[in-house]
């Protein structure tokens, strides 16, 4: 019907389903300013912007897809996050294989006596060698995309991308050489310290004080958790400490990476180029400074067939926690990650029987219990600072 109907009607026929859905968008903009959801309130902080938003983004979809809704038709919206069935899959992937690489490499290290260097070398190796595959076959962890030149920066990007992966795996392996595996577990849930630090720092960022008194029960329970540790080493804390402060700044980086418009970067990119200059910064260390008696222990057929499944566990644990994130909110992601943590720390004690005390039982409910509360006032604060996000003319248009 529309093939026999002349170009110009048909052209002003479009022109008509336009200016609708702009009136309507404008309508929907002008009613959350007048009615009750007034943009300066504390508790509808962020409707305003978050509404507009959804409209336009829905009417852009629309367009894309050719599809021209009847007048006065409500634009569809949906919201999936942990409500989409992959969400809920990827996370149980992700929960899984953290298990799995943190038993492993604990029974690695302190049950079969291996080198942390010669472990840490071999994850990143096998995971390299994943990445690699992954290239090929995804494996339902993303969308392939059509062949992209790759701009001057790639290379660089990743090595220090790799550099920083190497950091975080060697100092926690070493950590977990020297300590239990739920007092290490505890240390790097107090990662949001280091978060605020960094980003004062690095970046000038100032943290409200909400966001800092939620700060003051994970120092606390950390220091009650060091005080009543019966496996307590200084080096293994300090290991734990830098393991935290090289993982806030390889997420710093993962995000500027994965927010270049210029260059759609894959998670298999990021799975194998990294840990390929990780390995070979090892493979230049394991000639020149480890003993050939190390590199033997990987002739020891269980203990090959260990490091290859630790290997493949950190390569699941990494690529799901990145397919994840492309589905939940940076607060609920924290979230999953602090219960996640909680559940191996207690899983940890059930498996390896790690005697624990009293002060050190109540000091991991603290610091979990204050990552909570900080992922609430951290998703609070943002929403206030939405609110001022408004333009202010049309503030000015509508309360002048």
């Amino acid at each position: 019907h529309r093939q026999q109907q002349p170009p110009q009607y048909r052209y002003q026929q479009q022109q008509s389903t336009t200016l609708h859905s702009q009136h309507s968008i404008k309508q929907s903009t002008e009613a959350y300013y007048t009615q009750e959801h007034h943009p300066y309130s504390q508790s509808n902080a962020g409707l305003v912007t978050t509404s507009i938003t959804k409209h336009i983004m829905a009417d852009m979809s629309s367009k894309s897809n050719g599809v021209a809704e009847a007048p006065g038709a409500p634009l569809a919206i949906t919201i999936e996050g942990m409500q989409h069935p992959r969400a809920v899959v990827f996370m149980l992937l992700w929960y899984l294989f953290s298990a799995g690489t943190l038993f492993l490499n604990k029974y690695i290290l302190s049950y079969q006596n291996t080198d942390p260097y010669l472990l840490c070398g071999m994850q990143m190796f096998i995971t390299m060698l994943c990445g690699a595959m992954q290239m090929r076959y995804p494996l339902g962890c993303y969308t392939p995309t059509p062949q992209q030149t790759r701009p001057s920066n790639f290379y660089t990007r990743m090595a220090i991308l790799g550099l920083l992966q190497l950091s975080t795996i060697f100092f926690g392996l070493v950590a977990l050489y020297y300590v239990a595996v739920s007092f290490a577990e505890t240390v790097k849930s107090s990662a949001p310290v280091v978060t605020v630090v960094m980003a004062w720092l690095l970046r000038g960022e100032k943290t409200g004080l909400l966001v800092l008194a939620t700060l003051l029960p994970v120092m606390f329970g950390l220091a009650l958790c060091s005080s009543g540790e019966l496996s307590f080493s200084l080096m293994g804390l300090i290991c734990a400490l830098t393991t935290n402060v090289s993982e806030v700044v390889q997420s710093v980086v993962s995000k500027t990476v994965l927010s270049d418009k210029a260059y759609k970067y894959t998670v298999a990119e990021l799975q194998l180029f990294p840990n390929m200059i990780g390995v070979s910064v090892q493979a230049i260390a394991w000639l020149f400074l480890m003993p050939l008696a190390t590199i033997k222990q990987l002739q020891d057929t269980h203990v090959l067939l260990v490091v290859i499944l630790d290997g493949i566990c950190f390569h699941g644990q990494t690529i799901t926690a990145y397919v994840l994130m492309s589905y939940v909110s940076p607060v609920t992601y924290s979230v999953a990650n602090t219960t996640k943590r909680a559940l191996l720390i207690w899983l940890s004690i059930l498996v390896f029987g790690n005697p624990i005390t009293f002060t050190s039982a109540i000091g991991t409910v603290m610091v979990l219990g204050g990552v909570m509360l900080y992922s609430k006032a951290k998703d609070q604060d943002q929403r206030k600072r939405q609110q001022f996000s408004i333009p202010a003319a049309h503030i000015t248009h509508h309360y002048k």
